[in-house]
């Protein structure tokens, strides 16, 4: 079964550069993502309560975007990225989330992602 991309977007009143660290660095992720995040190379290390899942950083541009691709996930076409963008009118910046869910687990991962990122602004103090 082929899995089904979807977008999420939130707005984060802060500066791409203090996003960008969260989002980009194990110790940034490990604030809000997961439990404990390590890295090893551009092997990133993800520790859910003992649960330890890898991701490949695919790519990565300053203070704009972070793709990662799950290890063992074998579609080829998913991954999961973080991307951010500034309002050129307002100055607001939003960060868009682009991931991938089977079908019928596309509405529990929006969900989850509601509460990672409700973590992330808590922790941001926004």
């Amino acid at each position: 079964m082929s899995k089904e991309k979807f977008e999420l977007e939130y707005g984060l009143n802060t500066s791409p550069r203090i996003i960008y660290n969260r989002l980009s660095t194990a110790s940034g992720l490990s604030e809000w993502f997961a439990d404990e995040v390590s890295v090893n190379g551009d092997v990133f290390v993800f520790n859910w309560e003992g649960s330890i899942q890898e991701a490949t950083v695919l790519k990565k541009k300053d203070k704009e975007l972070v793709r990662f691709k799950w290890v063992d996930d074998e579609e080829d076409e998913s991954y999961f990225e973080f991307k951010l963008r500034k309002d050129e009118l307002t100055g607001d910046m939003a960060l868009i989330i682009t991931d991938f869910a089977d079908p019928e687990d596309v509405e529990d991962s929006k969900e989850l992602w509601n509460t990672q990122i409700e973590t992330l602004k808590h922790n941001l103090g926004l």
